[in-house]
């Protein structure tokens, strides 16, 4: 039985991973260079630490990005993520849970300050009973320290929570916590190997969450 449902944040509540790449995307065009997407497909999900486009950039031009570059690389990340609603479907699967009584909760690799600010911003923070962020952990994901804290702040064990997750750093993570977890890729993530989900969905939209359980239970 699920008893409660966690979501990822970034490529999942919001499409976040576009804007973030296509804002560095520009930045690296505007100085002659190329983001490898493949080295910046191991952040999805997860953190800079395996691959952090500004060192990079910089290694390459030899010298240090301008402050100013920084900051208009920022305000351009802004511009293109407030120019997104709730990914399709999202909102929808939030209120049906709530009405069936599950926990609710949220698991993400980036700071408090940016998940929380979002999610009130499009006026659902309150629908969540537990968040977790990446300043409340040890290690993000791939690890499964988020999933495992957040199931601590809820008061339900693994085997009767399920993640919803864009990325296969998420889903690793939701996997090593004792999650079942529903993949649901983005523009970004969709040529990613998620096959380790227990069900891959094209969008949240279309199927009413009792269905999406039905089809979880019948995938064991």
């Amino acid at each position: 039985m699920i008893r409660a449902l966690v979501f990822d944040f970034d490529g999942l509540i919001l499409e976040t991973e576009e804007p973030i790449y296509r804002s560095w995307l520009e930045v690296y065009e505007a100085h002659g260079e190329e983001l490898p997407f493949e080295r910046w497909l191991e952040t999805v999900g997860s953190d800079n630490a395996t691959f952090h486009p500004q060192q990079h950039l910089e290694r390459r031009l030899g010298r240090a990005l301008p402050q100013d570059v920084l900051d208009r690389r920022t305000r351009r990340r802004t511009e293109l993520v407030l120019a997104q609603p709730p990914l399709p479907g999202v909102v929808a699967r939030i209120d049906e849970a709530r009405a069936l009584g599950l926990r609710l909760g949220v698991a993400s690799s980036s700071s408090r300050e940016w998940v929380s600010g979002h999610l009130a911003r499009l006026g659902i923070l309150d629908r969540f009973d537990c968040m977790r962020c990446r300043d409340d952990v040890e290690l993000v994901k791939p690890a499964p320290d988020l999933y495992l804290a957040v199931l601590d702040c809820l008061g339900v064990p693994g085997d009767e929570a399920l993640a919803v997750e864009d990325s296969a750093n998420g889903i690793t993570a939701a996997k090593r916590a004792g999650m079942r977890c529903v993949a649901v890729p983005n523009s970004i993530t969709a040529g990613l190997d998620l096959s380790h989900a227990d069900l891959t969905l094209p969008s949240l939209e279309g199927i009413t969450l009792r269905a999406l359980l039905d089809r979880l239970e019948a995938t064991n």
